[in-house]
Protein backbone atom coordinates (compact mmCIF):
# COMPACT_ATOMS: atom_id res chain seq x y z
CA UNK A 1 0.00 0.00 0.00
CA UNK A 2 1.60 3.35 -1.23
CA UNK A 3 2.12 5.62 2.08
CA UNK A 4 0.63 9.02 1.44
CA UNK A 5 2.66 11.86 1.03
CA UNK A 6 2.98 14.44 3.97
CA UNK A 7 2.11 18.15 3.30
CA UNK A 8 4.35 20.71 4.91
CA UNK A 9 2.40 24.01 6.50
CA UNK A 10 4.44 27.01 5.00
CA UNK A 11 3.06 29.73 8.09
CA UNK A 12 4.09 26.57 10.74
CA UNK A 13 7.65 26.79 8.78
CA UNK A 14 7.95 30.65 8.89
CA UNK A 15 7.33 30.31 12.72
CA UNK A 16 9.76 27.43 12.99
CA UNK A 17 12.49 29.69 11.15
CA UNK A 18 11.76 32.80 13.12
CA UNK A 19 12.27 31.02 16.43
CA UNK A 20 15.39 29.21 15.45
CA UNK A 21 16.86 32.88 14.05
CA UNK A 22 15.86 35.23 16.43
CA UNK A 23 16.74 32.53 19.55
CA UNK A 24 13.57 32.71 21.63
CA UNK A 25 9.60 32.35 21.18
CA UNK A 26 9.29 35.75 22.36
CA UNK A 27 11.66 37.03 19.88
CA UNK A 28 9.90 35.35 16.79
CA UNK A 29 6.66 36.75 18.23
CA UNK A 30 7.73 40.42 17.59
CA UNK A 31 9.70 39.75 14.43
CA UNK A 32 6.50 37.84 12.82
CA UNK A 33 3.84 40.76 15.05
CA UNK A 34 1.93 37.73 16.36
CA UNK A 35 1.52 36.85 19.40
CA UNK A 36 3.08 34.70 21.40
CA UNK A 37 0.48 31.55 22.24
CA UNK A 38 0.31 31.31 18.27
CA UNK A 39 3.93 30.67 18.05
CA UNK A 40 3.98 27.72 20.63
CA UNK A 41 0.91 26.50 19.19
CA UNK A 42 2.40 26.54 15.50
CA UNK A 43 5.60 24.88 16.26
CA UNK A 44 4.18 22.08 18.96
CA UNK A 45 1.79 21.22 15.55
CA UNK A 46 4.91 21.20 12.95
CA UNK A 47 6.88 18.90 15.91
CA UNK A 48 3.42 17.19 16.50
CA UNK A 49 2.71 16.40 12.32
CA UNK A 50 6.14 14.47 11.64
CA UNK A 51 7.12 12.92 15.57
CA UNK A 52 10.15 15.13 15.74
CA UNK A 53 11.36 17.88 18.70
CA UNK A 54 13.33 20.80 16.64
CA UNK A 55 13.75 22.65 19.96
CA UNK A 56 15.39 21.47 23.15
CA UNK A 57 13.62 24.06 25.81
CA UNK A 58 15.54 25.50 29.17
CA UNK A 59 12.97 27.91 30.51
CA UNK A 60 12.49 31.07 28.38
CA UNK A 61 15.96 29.91 26.22
CA UNK A 62 15.48 27.52 23.19
CA UNK A 63 18.33 25.53 21.39
CA UNK A 64 17.81 23.79 18.21
CA UNK A 65 18.18 20.21 18.00
CA UNK A 66 20.00 18.25 15.46
CA UNK A 67 16.77 17.88 13.40
CA UNK A 68 15.88 21.37 13.72
CA UNK A 69 19.60 22.28 12.94
CA UNK A 70 19.31 20.64 9.73
CA UNK A 71 16.03 21.88 9.09
CA UNK A 72 17.18 25.54 9.82
CA UNK A 73 19.16 25.15 6.22
CA UNK A 74 16.88 24.26 4.64
CA UNK A 75 14.93 27.18 5.20
CA UNK A 76 17.54 29.84 5.46
CA UNK A 77 17.69 28.68 1.78
CA UNK A 78 13.52 29.17 1.44
CA UNK A 79 12.86 32.29 2.73
CA UNK A 80 16.26 33.42 0.47
CA UNK A 81 14.38 32.53 -2.54
CA UNK A 82 11.06 33.67 -1.55
CA UNK A 83 13.02 37.52 -1.18
CA UNK A 84 14.61 37.22 -4.05
CA UNK A 85 11.02 36.50 -5.69
CA UNK A 86 9.92 39.62 -4.39
CA UNK A 87 12.88 41.55 -5.86
CA UNK A 88 12.25 39.99 -9.53
CA UNK A 89 8.30 40.76 -9.03
CA UNK A 90 9.03 44.69 -7.65
CA UNK A 91 11.86 44.81 -10.42
CA UNK A 92 9.38 44.51 -13.18
CA UNK A 93 7.11 46.91 -11.96
CA UNK A 94 9.63 49.40 -11.92
CA UNK A 95 10.68 49.33 -8.05
CA UNK A 96 13.47 48.73 -5.88
CA UNK A 97 12.22 48.04 -3.19
CA UNK A 98 13.59 45.02 -0.39
CA UNK A 99 15.85 43.85 1.92
CA UNK A 100 19.60 43.47 1.25
CA UNK A 101 21.96 41.81 3.99
CA UNK A 102 25.31 42.66 3.77
CA UNK A 103 28.43 40.62 5.81
CA UNK A 104 31.81 42.44 6.21
CA UNK A 105 35.01 42.24 8.05
CA UNK A 106 35.05 46.04 9.57
CA UNK A 107 32.87 48.74 8.79
CA UNK A 108 35.80 50.59 6.55
CA UNK A 109 35.16 47.88 3.91
CA UNK A 110 31.95 48.71 3.66
CA UNK A 111 30.64 51.93 4.18
CA UNK A 112 31.22 53.62 0.96
CA UNK A 113 29.37 50.75 -0.45
CA UNK A 114 26.51 51.12 1.55
CA UNK A 115 26.17 55.16 1.16
CA UNK A 116 26.59 54.80 -2.58
CA UNK A 117 24.08 51.81 -2.94
CA UNK A 118 21.73 53.74 -0.60
CA UNK A 119 21.60 56.82 -2.59
CA UNK A 120 21.14 55.39 -5.51
CA UNK A 121 18.65 52.69 -4.30
CA UNK A 122 16.77 54.97 -0.90
CA UNK A 123 13.86 52.43 -0.72
CA UNK A 124 15.88 49.34 -0.35
CA UNK A 125 16.38 48.21 3.19
CA UNK A 126 20.26 47.73 4.26
CA UNK A 127 21.45 44.94 7.03
CA UNK A 128 25.17 44.53 7.69
CA UNK A 129 26.20 42.44 10.43
CA UNK A 130 30.04 42.43 11.00
CA UNK A 131 32.22 39.56 12.35
CA UNK A 132 35.55 37.92 11.00
CA UNK A 133 36.30 36.40 7.24
CA UNK A 134 35.14 32.89 8.95
CA UNK A 135 31.86 34.24 10.22
CA UNK A 136 31.34 36.21 6.78
CA UNK A 137 31.56 33.30 4.79
CA UNK A 138 29.57 31.12 6.52
CA UNK A 139 27.27 33.37 6.48
CA UNK A 140 26.95 33.82 2.62
CA UNK A 141 27.53 29.87 1.86
CA UNK A 142 24.24 29.88 4.34
CA UNK A 143 22.07 32.08 3.17
CA UNK A 144 21.75 34.25 6.15
CA UNK A 145 24.23 37.23 4.00
CA UNK A 146 23.04 37.75 0.30
CA UNK A 147 26.19 39.90 -0.10
CA UNK A 148 30.05 39.21 1.73
CA UNK A 149 32.71 41.66 1.96
CA UNK A 150 35.89 40.33 2.54
CA UNK A 151 39.41 39.16 1.86
CA UNK A 152 39.75 36.34 -0.04
CA UNK A 153 43.36 34.92 -1.58
CA UNK A 154 42.00 31.73 -3.17
CA UNK A 155 38.45 32.04 -4.42
CA UNK A 156 35.88 29.06 -3.37
CA UNK A 157 34.32 27.53 -6.84
CA UNK A 158 30.94 28.27 -5.14
CA UNK A 159 31.09 31.97 -5.09
CA UNK A 160 31.00 34.59 -7.28
CA UNK A 161 33.29 37.30 -6.62
CA UNK A 162 34.61 41.11 -7.19
CA UNK A 163 37.98 42.27 -6.08
CA UNK A 164 38.07 45.56 -4.58
CA UNK A 165 41.55 46.95 -4.00
CA UNK A 166 43.83 45.95 -1.23
CA UNK A 167 44.51 46.74 2.70
CA UNK A 168 47.77 46.61 4.51
CA UNK A 169 48.79 45.31 7.83
CA UNK A 170 50.32 47.78 10.17
CA UNK A 171 51.53 46.65 13.86
CA UNK A 172 50.25 48.71 16.74
CA UNK A 173 52.17 49.69 19.44
CA UNK A 174 51.71 52.21 22.57
CA UNK A 175 53.32 55.34 23.13
CA UNK A 176 55.84 54.23 25.32
CA UNK A 177 57.07 51.05 23.42
CA UNK A 178 60.18 51.17 21.97
CA UNK A 179 59.37 51.20 18.17
CA UNK A 180 56.87 54.10 18.71
CA UNK A 181 59.45 56.65 17.38
CA UNK A 182 59.48 54.45 13.98
CA UNK A 183 57.54 54.28 10.64
CA UNK A 184 58.57 51.12 9.58
CA UNK A 185 60.14 47.68 11.11
CA UNK A 186 61.91 44.68 9.14
CA UNK A 187 60.02 41.76 9.66
CA UNK A 188 62.76 39.99 11.37
CA UNK A 189 63.36 42.46 14.27
CA UNK A 190 59.60 41.05 15.33
CA UNK A 191 61.66 37.49 16.62
CA UNK A 192 60.29 37.32 20.30
CA UNK A 193 58.24 39.99 20.52
CA UNK A 194 55.12 39.57 22.63
CA UNK A 195 52.25 40.40 20.09
CA UNK A 196 48.03 40.43 20.54
CA UNK A 197 46.59 38.96 17.61
CA UNK A 198 42.69 38.34 16.48
CA UNK A 199 41.08 35.36 17.01
CA UNK A 200 40.99 31.90 14.83
CA UNK A 201 39.13 32.89 11.91
CA UNK A 202 40.48 36.32 10.91
CA UNK A 203 42.33 36.96 7.81
CA UNK A 204 44.21 39.72 9.01
CA UNK A 205 46.02 36.75 11.54
CA UNK A 206 46.29 34.40 8.89
CA UNK A 207 47.70 36.78 6.24
CA UNK A 208 50.41 37.91 9.25
CA UNK A 209 51.14 34.36 10.64
CA UNK A 210 51.89 33.34 6.80
CA UNK A 211 54.75 35.90 6.34
CA UNK A 212 55.81 35.30 9.99
CA UNK A 213 55.90 31.96 8.39
CA UNK A 214 58.15 32.62 5.07
CA UNK A 215 59.98 34.92 6.93
CA UNK A 216 61.06 32.13 9.64
CA UNK A 217 60.35 34.26 12.21
CA UNK A 218 58.77 33.30 15.96
CA UNK A 219 56.42 35.48 18.05
CA UNK A 220 54.77 35.47 21.30
CA UNK A 221 51.37 35.40 21.61
CA UNK A 222 49.96 36.80 24.39
CA UNK A 223 46.28 37.25 24.28
CA UNK A 224 44.02 36.20 21.23
CA UNK A 225 40.85 38.33 21.14
CA UNK A 226 37.38 38.50 18.86
CA UNK A 227 37.01 42.07 17.91
CA UNK A 228 39.89 44.96 16.61
CA UNK A 229 38.45 47.37 19.42
CA UNK A 230 39.74 45.26 22.12
CA UNK A 231 43.10 44.18 20.45
CA UNK A 232 43.34 48.23 20.40
CA UNK A 233 42.77 48.54 23.82
CA UNK A 234 44.86 45.24 24.73
CA UNK A 235 47.97 46.89 23.39
CA UNK A 236 46.56 50.47 25.04
CA UNK A 237 47.13 48.82 28.20
CA UNK A 238 50.37 47.58 27.34
CA UNK A 239 49.50 43.39 26.82
CA UNK A 240 51.44 43.49 23.59
CA UNK A 241 51.95 44.36 20.00
CA UNK A 242 48.95 44.20 18.38
CA UNK A 243 48.08 44.06 14.22
CA UNK A 244 45.31 45.76 12.25
CA UNK A 245 44.36 46.36 8.68
CA UNK A 246 45.54 49.90 8.19
CA UNK A 247 42.11 51.37 6.61
CA UNK A 248 40.63 50.60 10.48
CA UNK A 249 43.96 52.23 12.16
CA UNK A 250 41.73 55.25 13.84
CA UNK A 251 43.67 57.93 15.81
CA UNK A 252 44.28 57.30 19.34
CA UNK A 253 45.67 58.93 22.15
CA UNK A 254 48.51 56.09 23.28
CA UNK A 255 49.09 54.22 20.08
CA UNK A 256 50.92 54.68 17.06
CA UNK A 257 50.54 52.62 13.60
CA UNK A 258 53.73 51.73 11.57
CA UNK A 259 54.45 49.28 8.82
CA UNK A 260 56.25 46.59 8.50
CA UNK A 261 58.79 46.06 5.88
CA UNK A 262 60.83 43.55 4.46
CA UNK A 263 57.91 41.43 3.05
CA UNK A 264 54.38 42.51 1.54
CA UNK A 265 51.68 41.81 4.40
CA UNK A 266 48.03 42.89 2.21
CA UNK A 267 44.75 41.48 2.10
CA UNK A 268 42.68 41.41 -1.02
CA UNK A 269 39.30 42.23 -0.35
CA UNK A 270 36.34 41.06 -2.31
CA UNK A 271 32.95 41.16 -2.55
CA UNK A 272 31.23 38.10 -2.68
CA UNK A 273 28.22 36.00 -3.44
CA UNK A 274 26.63 32.55 -4.23
CA UNK A 275 27.05 31.96 -7.88
CA UNK A 276 23.11 30.61 -8.39
CA UNK A 277 22.48 34.14 -6.52
CA UNK A 278 24.34 36.52 -8.22
CA UNK A 279 21.58 37.33 -11.22
CA UNK A 280 19.06 37.98 -8.07
CA UNK A 281 18.05 41.73 -8.57
CA UNK A 282 19.16 43.26 -5.74
CA UNK A 283 22.47 41.39 -5.56
CA UNK A 284 23.28 42.40 -9.37
CA UNK A 285 22.63 45.48 -8.66
CA UNK A 286 25.04 45.89 -5.50
CA UNK A 287 27.96 44.19 -7.31
CA UNK A 288 27.49 46.14 -10.29
CA UNK A 289 27.96 49.63 -8.40
CA UNK A 290 31.07 47.92 -6.87
CA UNK A 291 32.39 47.04 -9.67
CA UNK A 292 31.98 50.75 -10.69
CA UNK A 293 33.50 52.00 -7.41
CA UNK A 294 36.77 49.87 -8.10
CA UNK A 295 37.25 51.36 -11.22
CA UNK A 296 36.88 54.66 -10.00
CA UNK A 297 33.43 55.53 -11.70
CA UNK A 298 31.36 58.14 -10.57
CA UNK A 299 28.25 56.78 -8.76
CA UNK A 300 25.01 59.04 -8.88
Amino acid sequence: MKKSKKSLNFKRLRCFHAVATEGSFTEAAVSLRVGQPSITTHIKALEGDFGVELFARHGHHVELTDVGDALLGITQHIFSLEEEAVGVLTEASGLRSGHLRIGAIGPSQVTNMIVAFGQRYPEVELSVSLGNSQDVLSGVLNFRSDIGILPIEEIDTRLHSVPFGENRIVLLVRDDHAWAALDKIDICDLEGERFVLREEGSATRYAFEHALAQNNVTIRPVLAIGSREAVREAVANGLGVGIALEDETLPHERLKSLRVSGTEIVLHPHVVCLKERRNAPLIRAFLDLVAELAYGATVL
